[in-house]
């Protein structure tokens, strides 16, 4: 096994939206898939779960792992001391290497099941960048200005006021990612989701 490997298969990759969390640490990257089976979230990005099928992506080999590890867990949602009732959990899994000849094992984040939200639609192919073509992530479809909204308002604590623009309000409104609680607004799980594509 190699212990300093990570697959994956969404934002993480090459070209992606959270590469740029990794880039500096990826001292290799191949192309290489995992059996699994991959499904489109609502807000637009891939969660792998176990299943049949095979699900595309690439092996990064990272320098200084165990700090980025421990940096990935937190912004996957996983828990080691609670793997259980984490929103992903980082598994040990066989990973085929394009041109490869054996199987090579590497830690791959995989989605609890029981937190696939009911709207996800499976991705036939298993590849990520294929459906982007199609359908590209929601997070896409907003202006910078509500992008800086989500942001602000994903930052901001129960107590903090955070301005309303009627305009952003309106739309973000309509596209389902805010919520008016009376005096404040908040993120409906949905603007979650995109506060952590766009964070």
């Amino acid at each position: 096994m190699s212990k300093n490997t990570l697959f994956v298969y969404g934002s993480l990759m090459k070209g992606m939206v959270h590469h740029n969390k990794l880039s500096s640490v990826v001292k290799d990257c191949k192309p290489a898939s995992c059996q699994g089976q991959l499904y489109r979230l609502p807000v637009g990005y891939p969660a792998m779960v176990e299943g049949e099928g095979s699900v595309r992506g690439e092996l990064l080999t990272l320098t200084n792992f165990k700090e980025v590890i421990a940096l990935l867990d937190e912004f996957e949602g996983y828990s080691p001391t609670n793997p259980e009732k984490s929103l992903y959990m980082r598994m040990e899994k066989q990973i085929q290497v394009d041109g490869g000849k054996k199987p090579t094992t590497s830690f791959v984040y995989v989605l609890n099941r029981l937190k696939l939200p009911k709207e996800a639609t499976l991705i036939p192919s298993g590849d990520y960048r294929e459906i982007l073509t199609v359908q590209p992530p929601l997070a896409t479809h907003l202006s910078d200005s509500q992008k800086r909204y989500i942001l602000k308002l994903g930052a901001s604590s129960g107590r903090d006021i955070v301005p309303i623009n009627l305009d952003i309000y309106r739309d973000l409104l309509n596209k389902g990612l805010i919520v008016d609680k009376g005096r404040r607004l908040a993120l409906t799980n949905l603007g979650i989701d995109v506060y952590r594509f766009l964070a």
